[in-house]
């Protein structure tokens, strides 16, 4: 079995990268906080000229026609950059959907225009009471009972609610199923749709602990106390060390769960939504432990909304709750075990 990622997957994500750096510094990630459809200016269209929002679409929908595998690395650079698209949720959980399971009409409908960023997708998670984006989506994933549903603008209302980070626009979706909004009667859906949305906030939130290590280990490392760096004290450098291994044992997770996604069951069979469930329940710990800890080694900036940390601490708070969080997947993967 072979894990790694090939030179074009790292390449893909390196570029991503750059795009991120050049378009959405913390400056935008801030100036979002304060836009009214919380969205940095260009960024979209960007990300779809550069094809990350068609990744998972067929080609012959112009889409690349690539596999989870090829997303989950991006995923991690929107969360380092703390993107305040609503990508993860349009390209990772509602076009596979609509690929994978959708009736022909519908999807032909939509799979264009989401590859090509004209129309915005999101989706609801089973687990969750509000929709990321619902109040500028074009059409909306949901799950009611065993059936998900792709609901388009007009059929459903939202009404807004305030998330800790104000970049993420949260809406609650009022909606009444329907036949012809109808993409699948079958319960194993909405726990892919579950376990396609949990992965992408896994990915994130990977993403977002290297950015707060990151952005700790520099502020240690030029802020003094008594003549010398705070970095040198053996309590800083522990935290620091504590985070980087929750990331090194949660990124390879997380990994992994994409290629099982990709391929409809582990190197060793088995139900895919545990292997989902573990790196969702340990990306979601890192991601605490790496706020807590930047929080403590950078003291009082770090309480201050004046210093970038908080964009950060508040996206990480944010995906380690959304789509189901520590808990909620370790019960899973329980349950997923003793089936088995």
């Amino acid at each position: 079995m072979h894990f790694a990622f090939t030179d074009d997957q790292v390449l893909f994500a390196d570029t991503v990268r750059g795009i991120l750096a050049n378009e959405c510094p913390p400056s935008a990630v801030r100036a979002a906080w304060d836009d009214p459809a919380g969205r940095a200016p260009g960024l979209w269209e960007t990300l779809a000229a550069t094809g990350v929002l068609g990744v998972a679409a067929p080609e012959d929908h112009g889409g690349l026609g690539m596999s989870t595998c090829d997303l989950v690395l991006l995923l991690e650079e929107l969360g380092y950059a703390a993107c305040p698209e609503p990508v993860a949720e349009h390209a990772a959980v509602a076009i596979p959907i609509l690929r994978d399971h959708a009736p022909g009409p519908l999807a032909a409908e939509w799979l264009g225009r989401a590859a090509d960023g004209s129309a915005v997708l999101t989706a609801g998670a089973p687990t969750d009471a509000f929709v990321l984006a619902a109040e500028r989506a074009d059409l909306a994933l949901m799950c009611a009972g065993s059936e998900v549903h792709a609901v388009p603008a007009g059929r459903f209302s939202s009404v807004s609610r305030q998330s800790v980070d104000r970049a993420r626009r949260l809406a609650r979706v009022d909606w009444t199923p329907s036949p012809d909004t109808l993409v699948s009667e079958e319960p194993s859906v909405v726990g892919e749709v579950l376990d396609r949305g949990a992965l992408a906030a896994a990915a994130q939130a990977v993403g977002v602990g290297r950015r707060l290590l990151d952005m700790t280990v520099a502020y240690v490392a030029e802020r003094e106390q008594f003549g010398r760096p705070v970095g040198v004290n053996q309590a800083v450098k522990h935290h620091c060390s504590n985070v980087a291994i929750a990331l090194e044992f949660a990124a390879p997770m997380v990994h992994k769960a994409a290629w099982v996604l990709a391929h409809g069951e582990g190197p060793e069979g088995g139900d895919p939504s545990v292997d989902v469930a573990m790196a969702k329940a340990l990306a979601s710990d890192a991601v605490d432990l790496a706020c807590r800890s930047a929080l403590q080694c950078h003291g009082a900036i770090g309480y201050t909304i004046e210093h970038d940390l908080q964009l950060w601490l508040k996206r990480g708070w944010a995906l380690s709750a959304s789509w189901g969080d520590a808990a909620h997947h370790r019960r899973r993967v329980g349950t997923g075990l003793l089936a088995g």
